[in-house]
């Protein structure tokens, strides 16, 4: 059996690709770069669109970072620094421990609220 080549940008499109090219739409839309008019009349032509060449026309004039397999980059989070975690979690306990046989209940009281916050200072520490 013989099998034609189908010129590039003739091959039939299905549903999936349709719902894709929609779904992009509305995300240039959601960015500013379509208006209510153009989305309604692009998303009608996704609808009617059979051939892959049908779809491209619809994105002639938009950036295509999908079809570059281009993806927003992560942002840099630092890494928690768990051995700093685990030391002033270790000076704090101590603290409380001699409060409390020393009689110094306010200390005592203190050192949860004081452990809290330092943990907290630590995870959500930010570089600029």
């Amino acid at each position: 059996m013989e099998t034609q080549s189908v010129p590039r940008g003739q091959l039939r499109v299905s549903d999936a690709d349709r719902d894709r090219a929609i779904a992009e739409l509305s995300e240039h839309y959601q960015a500013g770069r379509l208006t209510v008019d153009e989305l309604e009349d692009r998303t009608g032509q996704a609808l009617q669109a059979r051939t892959s060449a049908d779809l491209a026309v619809l994105f002639a004039d938009l950036p295509r970072a999908r079809a570059t397999g281009t993806t927003p980059a992560e942002p840099y989070r630092a890494p928690v620094p768990w051995i700093a975690v685990g030391a002033c979690a270790v000076v704090v306990a101590a603290a409380v421990l001699g409060g409390a046989r020393s009689g110094h209940p306010a200390l005592f009281g203190l050192a949860p609220v004081l452990i809290v916050l330092l943990v907290v200072r630590l995870l959500f520490r930010r570089r600029i």
